[in-house]
C-alpha cells in the first residue's frame, strides 16, 4: 500500500500532468450541476454535454421540468443512457426542491442525498464544484486509479476508496485532487490502454509493473 508520502509526490505528478483539471460538466449554477451529475450516471462528461445545452435553455427551473409530461423530458435525454429512470428522477427532484427546499438546492451533504437520483458521488460534486466545500467524490476513474496505483486495496468499497483518500490527502486538496485523479484516469491510466510505458508514477504503481510484466502494455 502507497505511505502518505509515496501519494503526496503521486498528487504532486497530477499536478504537474493536469494542473489546469477541473469540472467538465457543463453548467452555470448548483441546480444545472445536480442535474448534468445526476445524467452522468453511467454515461461519460462528453455525452451529457451534448443534451445539457438544450437542455438548460428548456428547463431553467425546478417549475419548468415539472411543467411537461415525463414522456417529453425522456425524448429531451433520450441519448443518455437509463434516461427513462432518470427523466423520472429529476421531476421527483424537481418537486422535493420545491416542496422542501424553496426550489433552491441545498449545500448540506445530509440534505442532498435526500434528493432522488443523488447518491453520496453527486452530493460530493455538487458540495465540492457548486458550494466549494471540502469534498471528495469517488467515480470510476477514481476508483481505478488508486486501486491500481495501490493507495486502496481491490475489495475495498467506494466508500472506503473516499476515506483512504480523504485520510492521506489534506482537505483544502480535496477538490482539486479529485478533478485531477479524473483526469489523469480519463486520458492518462485509461481503463483499456493505460499508458503505463510512459507514466511518471510507474515506479509506484503496482498494477502497471504486472501489466509492462506480463506484456499487457503496447506502446503507442
Amino acid at each position: 500500500m502507497l505511505s502518505k508520502k509515496q501519494w503526496t509526490y503521486c498528487l504532486e505528478e497530477m499536478d504537474k500532468m493536469f494542473p489546469e483539471a477541473h469540472c467538465e460538466l457543463i453548467h452555470s449554477n448548483p441546480f444545472e450541476l445536480t442535474i448534468a451529475t445526476l445524467l452522468s450516471a453511467q454515461c461519460t462528461d462528453a455525452l451529457v454535454n451534448k443534451v445539457t445545452p438544450f437542455l438548460f435553455q428548456k428547463y431553467k427551473r425546478p417549475e419548468d421540468y415539472l411543467a411537461v409530461p415525463v414522456e417529453e423530458l425522456e425524448q429531451d435525454i433520450r441519448s443518455i443512457g437509463l434516461f427513462r429512470s432518470k427523466a423520472k428522477n429529476i421531476q421527483k427532484l424537481c418537486q422535493r426542491l420545491l416542496e422542501v427546499y424553496q426550489g433552491e438546492i441545498p449545500d448540506t451533504r445530509e440534505e442532498l442525498v435526500t434528493l432522488p437520483g443523488v447518491g453520496r458521488k453527486t452530493a460530493n460534486v455538487v458540495l465540492s464544484v457548486a458550494f466549494m466545500q471540502p469534498a471528495f467524490a469517488v467515480d470510476t476513474h477514481v476508483e481505478r486509479v488508486t486501486k491500481r496505483l495501490g493507495l486502496c486495496k481491490w475489495k475495498d468499497s467506494v466508500l472506503q476508496v473516499e476515506e483512504t483518500v480523504m485520510k492521506k490527502t489534506p482537505p483544502e486538496r480535496w477538490s482539486k485532487a479529485h478533478h485531477q485523479l479524473i483526469f489523469f484516469g480519463r486520458y492518462h491510466c485509461k481503463a483499456q490502454r493505460p499508458q503505463c510505458h510512459i507514466c511518471p508514477l510507474l515506479e509506484l504503481c503496482r498494477e502497471g509493473q504486472k501489466r509492462l510484466k506480463k506484456g499487457l502494455v503496447k506502446n503507442d
